[in-house]
């Protein structure tokens, strides 16, 4: 992709991060680094109320502190989304604190590279694989009911909307990785979630999206020791996110060659499928 094009992509994923503000809070989970904070930076101007989440917390404040910079107005809360409590109490201190919630981003996410290692066999340990799904699946729903429970309470705005919730799963959700079986289901099951349920939450006026980005340059991906085509920086993949989130799209999967590799690795045999990619 070439310099024109980032900028194009850049300047469009403001625009929508402008218009999000509007609606109300924007609240992201995992916000201390990676795709999160540069979802935080984008979303930071004059005017924007920011609700940051993340389980480090001086690496939270170091982005919380330069949206701050950039004129937003930030509370950072430090919690492993695992908690339920705590991330329910999170959600709810939007609307003590007095704020509209506009925008739930739930993007904390783990790998198997940050959750433990493998067995001598090359599977994944158990405890990695309860690890990978207790955050990817169950700590995105441990910030994302709380939220669909708060917004079916909010005031109606334009075009019936009560709230925005945005799930970041993967292209990995789409075609299972053979060497990422846990991440590869839990994002499937993160984004299988969020699409069967944005029917239902549009009725209740909660825009649901699914998003599904391909490989981003972050400090998970920096651990990856295999080629990873289309990689995008992080601020190109969360001006992608919030162009999708702001156009109201049920499940958005970028870059398109890799959205369409994976299609097209969907209809494949599982056996064939292992033969072609790494292990």
């Amino acid at each position: 992709m070439g310099q024109r094009d980032k900028q194009r992509i850049r300047q469009k994923g403001q625009i929508a991060a402008h218009h999000l503000a509007q609606e109300g809070a924007i609240a992201i989970t995992g916000a201390s680094s990676g795709i999160g904070a540069a979802l935080a930076i984008l979303c930071a101007f004059p005017g924007a109320r920011l609700y940051l989440n993340g389980r480090d917390l001086q690496r939270l404040e170091e982005t919380g502190q330069q949206c701050r910079d950039q004129g937003a107005q930030v509370r950072c809360f430090s919690a492993d989304v695992r908690d339920e409590v705590a991330m329910a109490g999170w959600i709810e201190s939007i609307a003590a604190h007095g704020d509209r919630l506009g925008t739930l981003i739930a993007n904390a996410g783990i790998s198997p590279a940050m959750s433990g290692t493998a067995t001598g066999s090359g599977l994944e340990m158990p405890a990695t694989t309860r690890a990978v799904f207790e955050t990817n699946v169950t700590g995105m729903l441990n910030s994302v009911l709380p939220a669909m429970t708060l917004m079916q309470g909010q005031a109606v705005i334009d075009d019936a909307l009560r709230g925005r919730i945005a799930v970041i799963a993967s292209i990995a959700g789409l075609a299972p990785l053979p060497y990422a079986p846990s991440y590869s289901a839990s994002k499937a099951a993160a984004q299988s979630w969020a699409t069967a349920a944005a029917s239902r939450a549009w009725k209740d006026g909660i825009r649901l999206s699914a998003l599904c980005p391909g490989f981003i340059r972050t400090p998970m991906t920096d651990k990856n020791r295999f080629r990873m085509p289309f990689l995008m920086e992080a601020e190109d993949g969360a001006s992608r996110i919030l162009v999708a989130i702001a156009q109201g799209k049920i499940r958005y999967a970028f870059p398109w060659q890799m959205a369409a590799l994976a299609h097209l690795t969907a209809l494949l045999p599982p056996a064939l499928t292992a033969r072609l990619m790494p292990q």
